[in-house]
């Protein structure tokens, strides 16, 4: 998918999500109408993504780092075998959470209140 993207550069693997690209952004409008406190900018994205993972799949958030920005969410983590796995199972969960929106709309909708949003 094209709103994802893992690149490395030397010692640093980094994945990019394009939170403004048409299917992200229209699934955090949607979000936003389910959830108000869900406006989906970076930080947002941030949040939820945290306590998605915490909640599913909590090693990937060993050794992450994660920079929220205008347009897009920059994850890191140091250029390891075991970090490659991360972020490529990280791709995945985005992937599959875009994808399968039903899945967003429903951690909204039961447990929206109990994330830490911006």
């Amino acid at each position: 998918m094209d709103y994802v993207k893992i690149l490395k550069y030397g010692k640093i693997i980094n994945l990019t999500f394009y939170i403004e690209h048409d299917k992200p952004f229209e699934i955090g409008e949607k979000m936003n109408e389910i959830y108000d406190k869900a406006y989906m900018n970076g930080y947002n994205w941030e949040a939820f993504l945290n306590y998605y993972l915490e909640k599913n799949s909590p090693e990937v958030l060993e050794g992450l780092e994660i920079d929220p920005e205008v347009g897009i969410i920059t994850a890191y983590y140091d250029n390891t075998l075991e970090n490659e796995e991360k972020a490529e199972k990280l791709k995945n969960i985005i992937i599959d959470l875009i994808e399968n929106e039903d899945k967003l709309y429903k951690v909204l909708k039961d447990e929206g209140s109990k994330i830490n949003w911006d």
